[in-house]
């Protein structure tokens, strides 16, 4: 299934930080899911799409319109896993600023919920395996 989704002529580029958390527990579900990954922000009625370049945000009212991303990701400037990262916020739609107060914390509960249900869907099943015998190793 292919999705498009479209922007606006860009309005800001603000520098901001992504704690360490949600840019690690982001980047391990990119990297289970494949080259994308879809997160439902079901607080906000929002849907992140995450790739290896950016964090796109679209509203489920503008299902195809980008209201804000996040490019640019620097994990490299940190020295440690557990500092933030640097990135910029990119606006295309005025309303961006306001869904940027509750996007960030909104985002990661998203992710955990996420994750949650990634670790629950993955469950084992043991298999019994019986030995049928050949012919040739039948008692004679």
């Amino acid at each position: 299934m292919e999705e498009r989704f479209y922007r606006e002529q860009e309005l800001a580029r603000l520098p901001d930080f992504l704690p360490a958390a949600t840019y690690n527990l982001a980047h391990t579900l990119l990297a289970r899911a494949g080259k994308c990954l879809f997160v439902p922000i079901r607080s906000m009625q929002y849907m992140a799409v995450l790739d290896a370049d950016e964090f796109i945000f679209v509203d489920s009212q503008n299902k195809a319109w980008i209201e804000l991303a996040w490019q640019h990701f620097r994990p490299q400037a940190r020295s440690a896993l557990d500092e933030r990262v640097p990135f910029e916020q990119v606006h295309y739609l005025p309303q961006a600023t306001e869904t940027m107060k509750r996007l960030p914390g909104e985002f990661h509960k998203a992710l955990q919920l996420l994750a949650e249900r990634n670790k629950s869907d993955t469950h084992a099943t043991i298999l019994t395996l019986h030995h049928k015998a050949r012919p040739e190793d039948e008692p004679r």
